[in-house]
Parts: C-alpha cells; sequence; structure tokens
C-alpha cells in the first residue's frame, strides 16, 4: 500500500471549487429515471444519457471525478461522425482525457438484515479484491461503497449500524490494498417524519460507530474520504429546518464524529431537489475552515434538470447539457461560500 499516494489522489479529488459526479446508478435505478420520462429503458439510452453527460464541454472545469456504474466502465462514446473502423473510446478513457478521474460502485445493493425488520446491510464482499484489481487494471482511481440507514421509531439499530460498519471497513482495506482511494458512504436516509434533532442524533451514531470500526481494519485515514448525508429534517416532517439550521447541526456533528486525519468530506445529496441541495451546501461551505475539505458528490441533484430535457432525443443534447453545466456551476459556487 502507498499511501501516499492514495492521499494525493483523493487530494484531487477534493480539489476546491469542485465536486465528484455520481453516475453510478444501477440499470433498476437509471431505468426507474427513465420510465418517469418516457424513455425506453435500454442499454442504449443509458449509455447515450451518460455520454451526454460526460462530453458536456467544460465540465471539467467543475469536477474533479466521475463514479461510474459496471455497466458504465465497459462502454464507449458513440459520435454521430464514426468513421468506419473506429469502435469509439471508453468512457473511462475520455474522462482521463478530460483531467477527470474514473471511479466505481463496487457494493452489490442492500439486503434484508435477518433478525432486524426493516433494516438492511449492503453486500458484494465476495470477490471484492478480484474485482477491484479488474476496475484498477480499467484505469479506475478510486471506489465507492454505500450502507443505508432509515431513521424510523427504533431504527436504525446499533446493531445493524456496527455491521455496516465492520463491512465498510472490510471495503475499505481491500481498496487500499489495491491502490484505491475508497469512498465510504454510510447515507442517513431523508425518508420520513424525523426532526432535525433526531437526524442529528442518528447521524452522530452512524458516524461515531464507522469510525470506531475503521481502524480495527487498518484503514489508512489519510487516504480514505467520507461520503455523507446532511443532517436535514426528514422529507415528510411538518416543520422542516433551514438551510443555516442544517449547515450548524451538519457541521457540529462532522466535528464531533470525523477525525481529523481523513482526507476530506463529500455530500450526498440523498433526494433533496437541487435548489436545495445546493442552498444548504452552500451554508454548510460558510462554515470552513474546518479540519478536512468539503466537496459536493450529487447525483439527481446535478442530473435530473438535464434527463428532463433530454427525454432520450437527440435533438435535446445541447438544451440539456447546458442545463447540467449550470447545476455544476452553481455547486460550484456553493464550495465557495458564494
Amino acid at each position: 500500500m502507498d499511501i501516499q499516494h492514495l492521499h494525493a489522489t483523493a487530494l484531487r479529488l477534493l480539489t476546491p471549487s469542485k465536486g465528484i459526479l455520481a453516475a453510478d446508478e444501477s440499470n433498476h435505478t437509471c431505468n426507474a429515471r427513465f420510465a418517469a420520462y418516457g424513455i425506453p429503458e435500454t442499454e442504449e439510452n443509458r449509455r447515450a444519457y451518460r455520454q451526454m453527460l460526460f462530453t458536456t464541454p467544460g465540465i471539467e472545469k467543475y469536477i474533479t471525478g466521475v463514479i461510474l456504474y459496471d455497466e458504465t466502465i465497459r462502454q464507449k462514446t458513440n459520435p454521430m461522425t464514426r468513421t468506419k473502423g473506429d469502435t469509439g473510446m471508453f468512457f473511462r478513457e475520455y474522462l482521463i482525457q478530460k483531467g477527470i478521474l474514473s471511479g466505481i460502485k463496487v457494493d452489490a445493493g442492500l439486503v434484508d438484515m435477518p433478525g432486524f425488520p426493516g433494516e438492511t446491510i449492503t453486500q458484494g464482499l465476495d470477490g471484492l479484491p478480484a474485482r477491484l484489481e479488474e476496475y484498477k487494471s480499467m484505469g479506475a482511481s478510486f471506489a465507492k461503497w454505500r450502507a443505508a440507514f432509515k431513521i424510523g421509531a427504533n431504527t436504525p439499530s446499533e446493531e445493524v449500524i456496527r455491521e455496516n460498519a465492520k463491512i465498510l471497513g472490510r471495503y475499505a482495506k481491500a481498496c487500499q490494498d489495491e491502490g484505491l482511494v475508497p469512498i465510504v458512504e454510510p447515507e442517513v436516509l431523508l425518508d420520513g417524519v424525523h426532526s432535525i434533532e433526531k437526524s442529528k442524533m442518528v447521524t452522530t451514531q452512524v458516524l461515531k460507530i464507522l469510525f470506531e470500526e475503521l481502524p480495527k481494519y487498518f484503514v489508512e485515514l489519510p487516504g480514505l474520504i467520507l461520503k455523507t448525508s446532511m443532517v436535514i429534517s426528514g422529507k415528510d416532517a411538518m416543520v422542516r429546518a433551514d438551510a443555516k439550521t442544517v449547515a450548524r447541526f451538519t457541521v457540529e456533528v462532522l466535528k464531533t464524529c470525523v477525525p481529523d486525519q481523513i482526507a476530506g468530506v463529500v455530500f450526498l445529496s440523498g433526494g433533496q431537489s437541487p435548489d436545495e441541495a445546493t442552498k444548504n451546501f452552500d451554508e454548510i461551505a460558510k462554515l470552513e475552515p474546518l479540519p478536512w475539505p468539503l466537496a459536493f458528490s450529487f447525483s439527481r441533484a446535478l442530473q435530473n434538470d438535464a434527463l428532463e430535457i433530454w427525454a432520450g432525443k437527440d435533438e435535446n443534447i445541447h438544451d440539456a447539457q447546458k442545463a447540467f453545466l449550470g447545476r455544476l456551476q452553481e455547486n460550484s459556487l456553493a464550495d465557495q461560500g458564494l
């Protein structure tokens, strides 16, 4: 393990005023988003959609990396002007050519935790070292693994939080052994009627347990990035906290739970509207400096406008790319607390 290389790669991903695009939706999730706009749910449309995003002129000014899905890392560009014999360029190579690092989602999704109704653990450790070796050979520089915690009357339980933290530790160590920067994503879900105070309590518990477990697996914290939820009211709460409160609570939790040694913190949007996610991130950034750099790593909050405009039609690509670039620019400014 070359910790200096891992740390340098992590810091590159955390370049100020830039973020990491999460384009790692599973085929099932991507198809569900297509269905909402009447887009045929095919592999070619998934490829064309990612191509529309990745080939947007100027994205390298605002993003340092893209998290890909297994299908996507194997796909290629397909330019209309392709000449005879031209087979296109792998997305991963196209991004690297633009100075953007390629990453890969390596978990295999959520499954029910036996004996804990309504709670999940993340699968995918079986065969992980071999998959990481393959992705590294494809040019991946980093990886991501997501756990998810739903806030309810009696959930999440400490047992499920700790089991997921152990899995994240094993994943992170395997990544670092292969020379990949691990992004650990313990997402506290937005779904529910919970208050921001309950969200703060649960997020604190999740992060405290995570950073208790990671050292047990000899994870090198300077070569690790935390991808976390903002501390936010449930989306169905009768009263939802404003952006300044979200920022204050989020920073309080991070300062309490997150070791100074980690490379940095990136935020997921987690089902927030694009405007809400950007506003909350802007208010968080205004509370810097903090012990670690901050960045955005949004999926839907960056992509939704572009997806709706594109709608699977080539004639809409220019307008969709314009909307996508606009969202990137907004979050770049938010990263500066402007």
